[in-house]
């Protein structure tokens, strides 16, 4: 197996597969998966483009062929949102005609169905390679997690377009949660890292702090931070 490939974090890399037929939806998954990503499934082309709002794949595996919104549709509506995902194209349509429709509406690469699964994947890393190493530094600057958003050099912090106001130790609670979405922190990770390893008072004061986000930020929205009973704490869109 190849080397594993993480995010900037050291998360596992986002993988967002689309096509309308579930068998090839489940093998792809199955098998990025089992590569170590983390994989969201849609079946349709609306599906599709809400998951990359909220979801933040580091790649897009989309069919062409779709009924309602195609895969063209998809990319056309992502791209027109600012999102510069990678994009490989997984079709039945081998011409080179609609090879060059797809890579000249936006898309990165073009897989036609059949396809080897080994060749599908090296593929995909090789999109990822290519987009971290081209990536500019400063968007690594913003963390995201579903519509709420964090500049780590601004301090800026905003949910769904409204700017929220936090206190420092808010901002550092915060910006450690958004690191690690989808993740269950203990009190005493938390304490370690946001009120550093000497910190002599009660783990009480976490929850005070959650108390406080949950105030500012939950109100705007969907519940994003969420108490695992004997765990922790988590935050997710």
């Amino acid at each position: 197996m190849a080397p594993q490939l993480t995010r900037s974090g050291g998360a596992a890399l986002r993988a967002l597969v689309v096509d309308d037929e579930e068998s090839i939806r489940s093998l792809v998954a199955m098998a990025l998966r089992y590569d170590g990503w983390e994989v969201e499934l849609a079946e349709n082309g609306a599906v599709a483009i809400e998951k990359v709002r909220t979801f933040d794949p580091d790649v897009l595996v989309l069919d062409i062929m779709m009924p309602e919104i195609d895969g063209l549709g998809v990319l056309s509506k992502i791209r027109s949102e600012g999102y510069l995902v990678p994009v490989l194209f997984l079709t039945a349509k081998d011409s080179v005609e609609d090879r060059v429709q797809g890579l000249t509406a936006g898309g990165d690469d073009y897989v036609v169905k059949p396809f080897s699964l080994e060749e599908l994947i090296a593929r995909l890393r090789g999109l990822v390679r290519r987009s971290q190493l081209a990536a500019p530094q400063e968007p690594d600057a913003i963390l995201r997690v579903g519509n709420l958003s964090l500049n780590e050099d601004s301090y800026e912090v905003s949910r769904g377009g409204t700017n929220i106001e936090l206190t420092s130790t808010e901002f550092d609670l915060l910006r450690y949660l958004m690191s690690n979405p989808g993740r269950v922190l203990s009190k005493a990770q938390i304490l370690d890292r946001v009120w550093s390893y000497d910190y002599q008072g009660k783990d009480t004061v976490v929850e005070l702090y959650i108390s406080y986000l949950r105030k500012k930020i939950d109100v705007l929205g969907d519940k994003m931070i969420h108490t695992v009973r004997g765990a922790g704490y988590m935050i997710k869109p």
